[in-house]
């Protein structure tokens, strides 16, 4: 019998392929979609979609993925007035902000990109996103592939996994928490896929021609499966995570200060 894992893998490597028509090249990983989640063509009109949703008009804080396909979102919604919180490649330097009064107008298409938010954003702790008492009620992810029950893969690493798990142990999300897709409508697959347990499913799916919101099931928004209420599992982390990622260490400690085990 096939694993989890060994699935994800197979349905990744089956939306490569198409992918790889319409994906625009990293300057780091060219290609190498194990890597990055890739920009593709039409991209700019799924961004033109997802600003139409009741959601994002409504939310004044967005959390937005590091994800290629997301930079236009993420400069539309600066030039929107809506806050920005978002993490750097691999969490590897945390979470950053990106606060529309606290950019030039001009510096927004700069402020958009990976290298430019670290320049003109702000670096934000746990404890500083606690203290802020923020509730953000739009998150949006880019992924490998997606079903129509909102069921996600993305590149094999859990960032973003991780990313709601750690907001929702601090309280800023939960299950009425809306989460989008936006991805390429190849990316889009009419199968079941299994989740794992903490696999964060999607409510909304948006490509460039289509927005699904997905209909079965409970979770904020309609989604097929709930939402992971789990919160970091820790003996599950690849190796090395822990020690990479600097807010992973800080949840740590703050579980260790409450004398509980995480």
């Amino acid at each position: 019998m096939t694993s989890l894992a060994e699935g994800k893998v197979d349905v990744r490597k089956r939306v490569w392929e198409p992918l790889l028509k319409v994906a625009r090249p990293d300057s780091r990983h060219h290609f190498d979609f194990s890597s990055f989640i890739a920009d593709f063509d039409g991209s700019d009109r799924a961004t033109e979609r997802l600003v139409q949703l009741p959601i994002y008009l409504s939310s004044d804080i967005l959390f937005i993925t590091p994800d290629n396909c997301l930079e236009s979102l993420r400069l539309q919604a600066l030039r929107d007035g809506k806050t920005i919180l978002i993490t750097t490649y691999a969490i590897r330097r945390g979470f950053w902000v990106l606060d529309p009064q606290h950019i030039a107008t001009s510096d927004f298409r700069l402020a958009a990109t990976l290298d430019g938010m670290e320049r003109l954003g702000q670096h934000v702790t746990l404890a500083d996103i606690v203290s802020r008492r923020w509730r953000i009620p739009l998150m949006v992810t880019g992924t490998g592939a997606i079903n129509l029950r909102g069921v996600r893969f993305g590149k094999g690493h859990g960032f973003f996994d991780l990313e709601w798990a750690m907001l929702s142990m601090l309280g800023v999300v939960d299950q009425d928490t809306v989460v989008a897709a936006v991805v390429h409508d190849c990316q889009v697959l009419d199968e079941e896929l299994r989740p794992e347990e903490f696999d964060t499913v999607c409510d909304v799916v948006v490509t460039p021609t289509k927005t699904v919101e997905v209909q079965i099931g409970g979770g904020g928004g309609g989604s097929g499966v709930a939402k992971p209420s789990c919160g970091i599992l820790w003996p599950l982390l690849q190796p090395g995570m822990l020690e990479s990622i600097p807010p992973l260490q800080e949840l740590k400690a703050m579980y260790v200060g409450q004398k509980r085990t995480p």
